[in-house]
């Protein structure tokens, strides 16, 4: 049975996106079939995979309208064992359209039912609010992954985003687990990066990820040209720092 897992967090630029699509090429490097969704309006996963977001016909629009199944908005994506279900910009709707439907939190986690265990893992990159489209997310999910940019703002907000959390394990999902926090955009020759380690190892002791993904020019390109970390360079710093964080992931899941 496929462990599904979101990607989250309220604060933009933290490196959600970048860890959705590198950890699923990674995860899909060493043999696990993952399924990656983009749930963001942005629509950067999709791109940053190599698929034209103009030209995305069926996607999680329909999969949370409940228009297409979930079969039918996968596609294939040049990387070993991996899929995604993209977005498009009409996902921007989506809030409003879902404010007067039933269960609307639960969208999402009906249109997985039937492929679930046609996967390994199924990785959910949300969008940098806690709107109705994370909390969809959040309630099919088994567990959440929290990326942390090691800069002076990373704790601002997090008691938030773990508040949303326990209200989503009480209300709709108390099955949800937290996967781990990650520490992303790591530079060693910075103070203040070393001290927010050490404050949210401190803080949080188990619940961080060892593995911490540094800076690295070659991740930054790499969404450019369409490719992941592992397409792109496989042997730069970024491409290791996801390997490890996926062999992290199987080793805790086994």
């Amino acid at each position: 049975m496929g462990k599904i897992i979101a990607i989250a967090n309220q604060k933009g630029g933290v490196g959600k996106t970048t860890t959705s699509i590198n950890l699923a090429a990674s995860l899909g490097v060493l043999e696990k079939r993952v399924l990656l969704i983009d749930a963001d309006p942005q629509a950067n996963a999709t791109s940053g995979i190599g698929l034209d977001v103009e030209s995305i016909e069926i996607g999680t629009y329909q999969l949370l309208e409940h228009s297409s199944s979930a079969r039918d908005a996968i596609l294939k994506t040049e990387t070993p064992n991996l899929d995604i279900i993209p977005a498009h910009i009409d996902l921007v709707a989506i809030e409003i359209e879902l404010v007067d439907k039933e269960a609307r939190e639960y969208m999402l986690k009906k249109a997985l039912q039937e492929i679930k265990d046609d996967y390994d893992y199924i990785l959910i990159d949300c969008a940098p609010s806690l709107g109705l489209l994370t909390l969809n997310a959040l309630t099919a999910a088994d567990a959440v992954i929290i990326p942390i940019q090691c800069e002076y703002f990373a704790l601002e907000g997090l008691g938030k985003l773990l508040n949303t959390i326990k209200s989503v394990q009480k209300i709709h999902n108390p099955e949800l687990d937290i996967e781990g926090l990650l520490l992303t955009m790591y530079d060693s020759r910075l103070r203040l990066s070393n001290q927010v380690v050490e404050e949210v190892q401190k803080h949080f002791n188990d619940m961080v990820f060892q593995t911490i993904i540094q800076r690295n020019v070659k991740l930054s390109e790499a969404p450019s040209f369409g490719e992941s970390i592992i397409n792109y360079d496989a042997a730069s710093k970024g491409a290791t720092n996801y390997l490890s964080l996926a062999k992290e992931i199987i080793n805790k899941n086994a």
